[in-house]
């Protein structure tokens, strides 16, 4: 089964074409292929190019769990650099349609960078979801353990819990990620950022993936927290989202659209003998 590799900032997707695997054993390949003992190691899988109606080209991503996520910022950018180095794109603006919604992409000449707009950042508890009253999820208090956080809670086609701190660490996220990933308020369960403020432009952030654990890089976390930030009036709308793994800039419409730039890398291409 032939498979090729990309990183954007770290954080790592395996492209697979469908007709190598059935629909119906992907969930256990995707387990054994992003194993980083037993198989090629990724933080996911991206499966396509698929036919689609309502885009010039449809996506499924796989968490390394097995488990399918909506949508991957960082996913969607190693997507069009794939589908860039195969000739199928140019530098023009063209739609991908994943689960989480249809977003346009832009690959810079060259390839080594690229956009996405991620369609509207959205608050209300009904979408994110998040159970309790129907309401906008925006410095809730809640009490995990001996600590009482401040968080807000956001979609962009997949759910995300931000956790504003005065510090943060990748210590911290591997004690709390877990923990709010999988908290009751979360029926579907949540991505989960500790975001510091810097300064007007400039956050940073600690992220724990739904279904993946910790991560050096998330597209769609750095939108997630950079939009709370915004919606909070701790910084304005372009942000520079510092992570693990690098940098991303994030724009955000008065409305709370969101896109994100950065880079994307090819890492190798071979051959899953298992």
């Amino acid at each position: 089964m032939r498979f090729i590799k990309y990183q954007a900032l770290g954080n790592d997707y395996i492209v697979l074409e469908p007709g190598q695997v059935k629909p119906e054993a992907l969930p256990q390949t995707v387990i054994r292929l992003c194993d980083r003992h037993y198989g090629a190691g990724s933080d996911g899988i991206l499966w396509g190019p698929l036919p689609d109606e309502s885009a010039a080209f449809g996506l499924r991503i796989f968490n390394p769990d097995g488990s399918e996520a909506e949508k991957s910022g960082n996913g969607l950018r190693i997507f069009a650099r794939y589908l860039y180095d195969r000739g199928l794109v140019q530098d023009q603006p063209f739609t991908v349609h994943t689960p989480g919604g249809v977003v346009q992409i832009t690959v810079r000449p060259g390839g080594s960078l690229v956009k996405v707009d991620m369609g509207r950042v959205r608050f209300d508890s009904r979408l994110v979801p998040v159970t309790g009253p129907d309401r906008q999820v925006l410095g809730e208090s809640l009490v995990l353990g001996s600590k009482n956080l401040n968080i807000s809670a956001v979609t962009l086609g997949n759910p995300h819990c931000v956790v504003l701190l005065e510090e943060i660490s990748g210590s911290l996220a591997h004690e709390l990620g877990p923990l709010l990933e999988r908290h009751p308020m979360f029926p579907r369960r949540t991505n989960v950022q500790l975001l510091k403020v810097l300064d007007r432009g400039n956050i940073r952030i600690e992220i724990w993936e739904r279904g993946a654990g910790y991560t050096l890089a998330s597209g769609s976390s750095a939108c997630a927290a950079a939009a709370v930030a915004y919606r909070l009036n701790y910084c304005d709308r372009l942000i520079t989202v510092h992570m693990p793994g690098g940098k991303l800039s994030v724009t955000l419409s008065a409305d709370f659209d969101a896109s994100l730039e950065g880079p994307v890398e090819p890492v190798y291409e071979g051959i899953w003998l298992a």
